[in-house]
């Protein structure tokens, strides 16, 4: 009976011990994979914070590389248009020079001046009165006749009323009033007609006197062949 009653007791006491030692087990089972579950998160957490830093210093090397690239275009841009202005002066000079030579070739056949006697340009005022384009239709009639290839030059002049850069203006006005009739009205070719002006610069008379002013203020039309 006492044996009996040993037995008993052992199977309670294992009985009540195996739910103890399970619930151990299983919260170290459980607690094992929550590490390993957070071990294996830190890991990917890791790996991923690579990344980024690995893409930002891409993206930051890219930058840089693009700012490069827009600082030599910058850079071609702006050399490209030093050259054109380069290019533009070099092929103005050329062209100034064979105008010079050619001018120099070129012989004076006629003249004609738009002054006190043929035309009175008015005081300040650049418009063609009738006699200057009287004179300027003769002028034309004659080169026809004589079927020359011509070209014409036309000076713009001042008296010396106002000041210097007022009347370069004016007789640059003068000048092409000029200019746009003959092509206007005669279709001589604007390639063939020069224009300058020399305002003030080179009176015919005293400007002291009205009739000297007036002689001043004249247009010169020289054709040359």
């Amino acid at each position: 009976m006492r044996n009996s009653l040993m037995t008993v007791g052992v199977i309670v006491t294992a009985l009540s011990v195996a739910p103890v030692c399970a619930t151990k087990k299983f919260v170290r089972t459980s607690v094992g994979e929550v590490n390993d579950k957070v071990t294996s998160q830190g890991k990917s957490l890791e790996e991923t914070q690579e990344r980024v830093r690995v893409a930002e210093g891409r993206i930051s090397e890219v930058d840089s590389k693009a700012a490069a690239a827009n600082d030599s275009a910058s850079k071609a841009n702006a050399a490209a248009a030093e050259a054109a202005n380069k290019a533009g002066e070099v092929g103005k000079t050329a062209e100034a020079r064979a105008a010079g030579i050619e001018a120099e070739t070129r012989k004076l056949i006629f003249e004609t001046v738009l002054s006190e006697d043929r035309g009175q340009f008015k005081l300040g005022k650049s418009a063609l009165p009738d006699d200057a384009t009287s004179a300027l239709d003769t002028m034309v009639n004659t080169l026809k006749a004589d079927k020359k290839a011509v070209w014409v030059e036309i000076e713009g002049h001042t008296d010396n009323t106002g000041d210097k850069l007022t009347n370069e203006k004016l007789g640059m006005e003068r000048a092409e009033a000029v200019k746009r009739y003959l092509y206007e009205k005669h279709q001589i070719p604007l390639h063939k007609i020069n224009v300058i002006s020399y305002g003030e610069e080179k009176p015919v008379a005293p400007n002291n006197t009205r009739d000297g002013r007036a002689q001043n203020r004249r247009v010169v039309i020289k054709v040359l062949a």
